[in-house]
C-alpha cells in the first residue's frame, strides 16, 4: 500500500476552492452520520442511481421517482459530496489535499470548482454505463478527485511525493516521481475495473470505473487546456526534503 503525504510544489495561492470543498464534504459527511438509521432511505432519494438513469429499474423496486435528466444530474452534484464511512471520507479528502491545491493554482479558482465538478460528472456518467442496471447508490467524491490526479499528472510530471509504505509488517517512506505514482494508481484502477466486469456486487463496492472515467476526463482536459495555453503551471520549483 503506498499513500501519498505531501508534493514537492507549494503553491502559489491559498487553495479556497479546495478548502471548500473539503469542508463541504466534511459536514455532508456529519450530516449522513446524524441520519442514523435513516441514512438508508436517504442515499436511495439523493444519491445517484445508475438504474435511475438508464430507466432499467427491476419492477420490485419501482419505488424509485422518475426523476428526469435534471433530477438524475442533481444526485450526481450531491453524491459528490456524500461517503460512505470514515476510510472513505479521509483517503478521499486526503489525496485531494495533497494533489488539489496545485491544479486550482493553474486554472484559478472559478475554473477549478468546474473542472472538479465536471470530473465527478463524467466519473459518474462512465460507471454508470458500465453498470447500467446497477440500483445501488454510488456516492462518494473520488471521480472528481480522480480527475484531479489526471490534470496533476500532465501538468506536474516533475513533482515528487512523499509516501508512506506499507509492505507487510515493513512500513517506510519513500520519495517517489509523481509521474511513476500517478501511472500507478491508475494502473490498479483499470485493473481492478477489468476485473470487475460481469461481477455483480448487490451490496456495493468501489466503483473503479468512475476512478477511471475521472482520470482521463482530467487527463485529456489538462493537455487540451495545455496546448491552448489556458493553463498557467507552477514552474519546476521544489521543496527539497532531508531525511532525519
Amino acid at each position: 500500500m503506498f499513500f501519498p503525504i505531501r508534493d514537492s510544489i507549494p503553491s502559489r495561492i491559498f487553495p479556497v476552492v479546495n478548502v471548500l470543498i473539503i469542508a463541504a464534504c466534511s459536514m455532508a459527511f456529519l450530516y449522513e452520520l446524524l441520519l442514523g438509521p435513516h441514512l438508508e432511505g436517504f442515499l436511495q432519494v439523493a444519491a445517484f442511481i445508475p438504474a435511475r438513469l438508464f430507466d432499467t429499474v427491476p419492477p420490485e423496486l419501482m419505488t424509485f421517482p422518475d426523476y428526469g435528466l435534471w433530477g438524475n444530474a442533481l444526485t450526481i452534484l450531491i453524491s459528490m459530496f456524500l461517503h460512505g464511512g470514515w476510510m472513505h471520507i479521509i483517503g478521499n479528502m486526503w489525496f485531494l489535499y495533497v494533489f488539489g491545491d496545485n491544479v486550482e493554482d493553474a486554472l484559478g479558482h472559478g475554473a477549478y470548482l468546474f473542472f472538479y465538478l465536471g470530473g465527478g460528472f463524467a466519473a459518474a456518467l462512465l460507471q454508470a454505463v458500465m453498470s447500467p442496471g446497477s440500483t445501488v447508490p454510488n456516492i462518494g467524491a473520488s471521480g472528481a478527485i480522480a480527475a484531479v490526479l489526471g490534470a496533476y499528472m500532465v501538468w506536474f510530471p516533475h513533482s515528487r511525493v512523499q509516501t508512506l509504505v506499507f509492505l507487510v509488517f515493513f512500513i517506510d517512506i519513500w520519495e517517489v516521481p509523481a509521474l511513476l505514482y500517478l501511472a500507478y494508481w491508475f494502473l490498479i484502477q483499470f485493473l481492478e475495473g477489468t476485473m470487475s466486469l460481469g461481477v455483480t456486487s448487490a451490496g456495493g463496492g468501489v466503483a473503479w470505473f468512475a476512478h477511471i472515467g475521472g482520470f482521463v476526463f482530467g487527463f485529456v482536459v489538462a493537455r487540451l487546456l495545455l496546448r491552448t495555453g489556458r493553463v498557467r503551471p507552477a514552474v519546476p520549483r521544489m521543496v527539497v526534503w532531508h531525511r532525519m
